[in-house]
């Protein structure tokens, strides 16, 4: 069994399909969400099998009839709850076996959105979604190295192996 780590997949979002970045290049490359979402499956699919573990760190559908794509999604899922992900918890259930506000593994932080600077010294690392393509900057303006984002656009929109990911966040620090 593996464990891996995605957020922001946004399902059934069409808006986002046309979200620019600063430069005004597209955030996404798909022009519709009904291709977005089946892009996305395929490549969760692609990694993840039916007994490993996902943690999706929030934002994970836009609309309600989007949910019933939860279930074509290999593995054993664990919601974080991010600030688009606002219907009820029975809606949820279906389709994970845990839904948190955050979750402790290994000493890193799983949240949706980045735990203030302040308050990282409780953990190794903040793993997290929310901001999309950006990355938390540290006071010269660079990547801060204890911060990583998981947002699709941020991991070539495929789930994110945790062992690599452990390896990847050790080898910047050092």
């Amino acid at each position: 069994m593996k464990t891996f780590l995605i957020s922001d997949t946004h399902f059934g979002h069409q808006g986002v399909c046309n979200f620019l970045r600063d430069d005004n290049t597209k955030l996404r490359p798909w022009t519709t969400a009904d291709s977005m979402d089946e892009d996305l499956v395929k490549n969760w699919n692609s990694v993840v099998s039916p007994k490993d573990r996902v943690y999706h760190l929030g934002d994970v559908v836009i609309n309600r009839k989007a949910l019933k794509i939860l279930s074509r999604l290999n593995g054993r899922k664990v919601l974080i709850k991010g600030n688009h992900d606002i219907f009820k918890l029975h809606d949820y259930v279906p389709y994970f076996d845990d839904i948190r506000g955050y979750h402790v593994l290994e000493d890193c932080l799983l949240s949706h959105i980045p735990v203030h600077e302040s308050n990282l010294y409780r953990w190794k690392y903040n793993i997290h979604g929310h901001l999309h393509h950006r990355r938390v900057l540290d006071s010269s303006n660079n990547t801060h190295p204890k911060y990583y984002n998981v947002s699709v656009e941020c991991v070539d929109y495929i789930p994110v192996e945790w062992n690599s990911l452990k390896k990847e966040l050790e080898h910047a620090v050092l």
